[in-house]
């Protein structure tokens, strides 16, 4: 067990090393304090609500580790109650790494991060494979989305963390883009038809 959440990161080694760069003090007042969350927030459940992707980490029994890209519709990583997430696992490329790490190794990681607004957030817990449960596939899955549902993987919190914005890098997302582009693209045909009628007209004096 763990006596604050933040321990589940904060391991003996890594004390050391904020005791050996002077950050050890910084984090202990973290600790005496609220310190790092261990249910779903309001302000984690909105950030959920608008995520489209997120990076899961797992690892195997040796401790060999894993992380995955997920993608989906924004809100794909659904919150079912206090300390669970859900999301449906689709059809990919049939490695299956995360499914077997999982499998003799519950211990995960989720990193969400929003890059647009240069948000991040940590979360530490366990995760589970769910198969052949119809209504928690009907829960979790956007019939809009083209992905085929094979099964749903469950995540219970630990804790968890916001990141610092440093060093992230904005990227907007294709939704933002492409409408901006095409805006470009019609003012830009405009001009060009503007251009040729200009072209196209006796000039003065003749």
């Amino acid at each position: 067990m763990h006596s604050v959440p933040s321990d589940i990161a904060f391991t003996e080694s890594v004390k050391a090393l904020q005791s050996r760069n002077g950050s050890r003090s910084q984090y202990a007042r973290m600790e005496q304090g609220p310190g790092w969350q261990t249910k779903v927030t309001d302000d984690l459940q909105d950030f959920l609500s608008h995520l489209d992707m997120f990076y899961l980490g797992t690892a195997s029994h040796t401790g060999q580790p894993y992380i995955q890209y997920r993608g989906g519709n924004p809100g794909f990583l659904k919150v079912l109650d206090e300390s669970t997430l859900g999301f449906a696992d689709f059809a990919g490329n049939q490695q299956f790494i995360t499914l077997g790490n999982l499998t003799e190794n519950p211990q995960a990681f989720l990193f969400l991060i929003d890059y647009v607004h240069r948000r991040r957030v940590k979360i530490w817990g366990t995760a589970r494979v769910v198969e052949d449960d119809a209504a928690l596939l009907t829960r979790l899955h956007d019939s809009t989305y083209p992905g085929r549902v094979e099964r749903a993987i469950l995540f219970t919190i630990s804790a968890w963390d916001v990141n610092c914005p440093q060093h992230i890098h904005p990227r907007l997302p294709q939704q933002e883009i492409l409408p901006l582009l095409e805006q470009l693209r019609e003012e830009n045909r405009q001009l060009k038809t503007e251009l040729a009628r200009l072209q196209s007209l006796p000039e003065s004096g003749q």
